[in-house]
């Protein structure tokens, strides 16, 4: 994929830039790939405040302040997880939106659950959407492959809250 060209991370610039929104990110098992694609296209410190690659328990923790009993009761690989990370990075970098990673690209298993299994979720002030996907490429293509049902889940969540109030001055 050329993200340079993806009409998926066009779409996300053509959205926070249109309607003066900020943005943040916390991910995991994408170790910054996210980022990475939206910072690819020119314009995006317009909109793009903060990314923290939250890769180990200890980071989910400490720095995004993901509760223990969340991690301990539904596995740093969960949606509830993916729910936290999201709200959390917002609150943190005060932006309008943000979208979470989190899961297990392999080769092992990790707490019990299967190689592919990831959880993304987007958070605006007023709602949380998560999505949990089974991918079955190789770790390169799930990690690509989850970067961008991401940033669609991203897209969808800023279609459905149209009156988004910007925080950005």
């Amino acid at each position: 994929m050329d993200p340079v060209t993806s009409d998926t991370i066009k779409k996300v610039h053509e959205l926070f830039k249109d309607r003066a929104l900020t943005l943040s990110v916390a991910e995991s098992c994408t170790g910054g790939l996210v980022c990475h694609y939206i910072t690819n296209l020119p314009g995006a410190s317009t909109f793009f405040t903060a990314g923290v690659v939250s890769y180990s328990e200890d980071i989910k923790k400490n720095i995004l302040g993901v509760n223990s009993e969340t991690i301990e009761q539904f596995g740093v690989v969960s949606k509830e997880t993916a729910c936290e990370m999201a709200e959390k990075i917002r609150q943190i970098s005060n932006t309008d939106c943000s979208l979470s990673t989190t899961g297990n690209l392999g080769p092992d298993v990790l707490e019990g659950k299967e190689r592919g299994l990831v959880y993304i979720a987007a958070s605006t002030k007023g709602k949380t959407l998560s999505r949990e996907l089974r991918l079955k490429g190789d770790r390169e293509k799930n990690k690509e492959e989850a970067v961008l049902e991401g940033l669609k889940l991203l897209i969808e969540i800023m279609q459905e809250g149209r009156d988004i109030p910007a925080t950005a001055g």
